[in-house]
């Protein structure tokens, strides 16, 4: 597994709209579907990334500690099914059922969205307040799998939502997120 970083898309840009299949509730998902007026978390996710597996469950602590205040999230796999079949459609329903995901796990077959976002790995955190202008991208926390296995915190993704949610700017220092690269199709 290759360690990759993440590209540090610049902080005020816009989200980039997109409509993706949502493997959970069987629907079609825009970003308007998912954007809330507080703030929006997007992260780039997949099944089978030893960093993802890492932080799933402070992952889905965050997303209901957030969500019953108003933030809404959303995970998208933008890897190369036929490259990574553990990373397929018809498993990512399987998965985020078993890792306990209550929002959205969107699939980006196209890797078209994942571009739009210059998302590099997995995962890939994004924050966007509640006029859609990106107020952070980055890492959970410092934690990783063998580098830095301490026990997950989310501090990262934690200070920047609660900083959004008080009207306040993110610290711009931020630490890009690091993990597997995404699957790229050739």
């Amino acid at each position: 597994m290759a360690y990759t970083e993440s590209n540090m898309l610049p902080l005020g840009t816009p989200a980039p709209d997109f409509s993706l299949p949502d493997l959970v509730s069987g629907r079609v998902l825009s970003l308007s579907d998912i954007a809330s007026p507080k703030a929006t978390v997007l992260m780039f996710l997949c099944n089978h990334c030893p960093y993802v597996l890492y932080i799933n469950e402070e992952i889905v602590r965050i997303a209901a500690e957030y969500s019953a205040r108003g933030v809404s999230f959303a995970g998208i796999n933008s890897n190369d099914a036929d490259a990574y079949p553990e990373d397929a459609p018809d498993k990512m329903q399987a998965h985020a059922r078993a890792t306990g995901y209550t929002f959205p796990y969107l699939y980006d077959e196209t890797q078209d969205v994942a571009r739009r976002y210059d998302a590099a790995c997995t995962p890939d955190f994004y924050v966007f307040d509640g006029h859609l202008r990106l107020a952070y991208r980055g890492q959970l926390d410092s934690s990783r799998p063998k580098r830095n296995p301490t026990t997950p915190t989310g501090e990262d993704l934690r200070a920047a939502i609660e900083a959004v949610l008080a009207g306040q700017p993110v610290n711009p220092l931020q630490r890009p997120s690091g993990g597997c690269n995404i699957k790229w199709k050739i």
